[in-house]
């Protein structure tokens, strides 16, 4: 695995590739890998000849009052696990070559009628931070294909509608949500969590399930399961943003068409905020 930090030495391997008739994927992640990432690299690997993971804490998609200082950075752990998950190239830039006018930057991209919802709507300018990013990295790497995974729902609706949108020439794919033995979706902000914290975090994938179990009964009172989500998430101990039931393809509320539903959670519990999701096939 080759290990570079310019946009330069990243276009000239994948020139290099292209010259060989490789087809490249790319996993971008904020690094602190673990076992759901992994699971990303084993997507993309089983649709590329070639696949390059970036490792960016990317700050346009953190508040003021948010984590970006204390975001875990585990450079040398990442590059470990890369190498046996047999990456091609990593890619790990400082913020300077992905940002060279700093906090100037001009151009954002705002994927409307997406962006101000659910996350969104707690994150002002959280999304045009992911979405303004990620085209940056498919300019630089130019992939045929790029990885996301699902537990990350509205960001993975996001940059598919974004890279639609912009006629941008590469297959998105969304990978399932690896979860702990008791339910928890594996995320780098676990490592927030107290064990007491811990202990109450499945609560999360429970309440969930409980959504998803009604709605596959039948029961379409998506008012009524979303406030029993929430209210199951409170007795936990947990401070829900928010628990709603949505369309799968655009996030908007579920309605005659609606083939496929999601139901998605935000919550803080200690120091960490920590989101999850369900999806479920409507029978005709």
């Amino acid at each position: 695995m080759e290990v570079v930090t310019t946009v330069a030495a990243v276009r000239e391997r994948v020139r290099l590739w292209r010259a060989e008739g490789s087809r490249v994927a790319l996993v971008p992640t904020m690094g602190n890998l673990h076992a759901g990432h992994l699971s990303l690299l084993a997507a993309a690997r089983s649709r590329a000849d070639r696949v390059i993971t970036s490792v960016f804490v990317n700050p346009l998609q953190f508040g003021p009052a948010e984590d970006f200082a204390a975001y875990p950075r585990t450079l040398d752990e990442d590059e470990r696990l890369l190498r046996e998950a047999h990456c091609d190239l990593l890619f790990a830039p400082p913020v300077a070559e992905i940002y060279p006018e700093g906090g100037a930057q001009a151009t954002m991209i705002t994927v409307r009628g997406l962006s101000g919802i659910l996350c969104g709507q707690f994150r002002p300018g959280h999304f045009a931070g992911v979405a303004t990013v990620v085209a940056k990295l498919f300019n630089i790497v130019t992939p045929d294909v790029a990885v996301f995974g699902e537990k990350d729902y509205q960001q993975f609706i996001i940059i598919r509608r974004m890279t639609s949108d912009l006629l941008l020439p590469v297959e998105i794919i969304g990978a399932p949500t690896v979860r702990a033995p008791d339910g928890l979706a594996l995320s780098s902000r676990n490592r927030f969590l107290s064990p007491a914290d811990r202990a109450v975090a499945p609560a999360i994938y429970h309440a969930l399930r409980a959504a998803v179990e009604r709605l596959e009964a039948g029961d379409r009172d998506f008012i009524g399961i979303e406030s029993g989500g929430w209210q199951a998430l409170a007795v936990a101990g947990l401070r829900p943003d928010y628990f709603a039931v949505r369309d799968a393809v655009d996030l908007q509320a579920p309605r005659a068409p609606s083939r496929e539903l999601v139901v998605l959670t935000a919550v803080r519990l200690g120091k960490a905020r920590l989101i999850d999701n369900l999806r479920l096939a409507l029978l005709r």
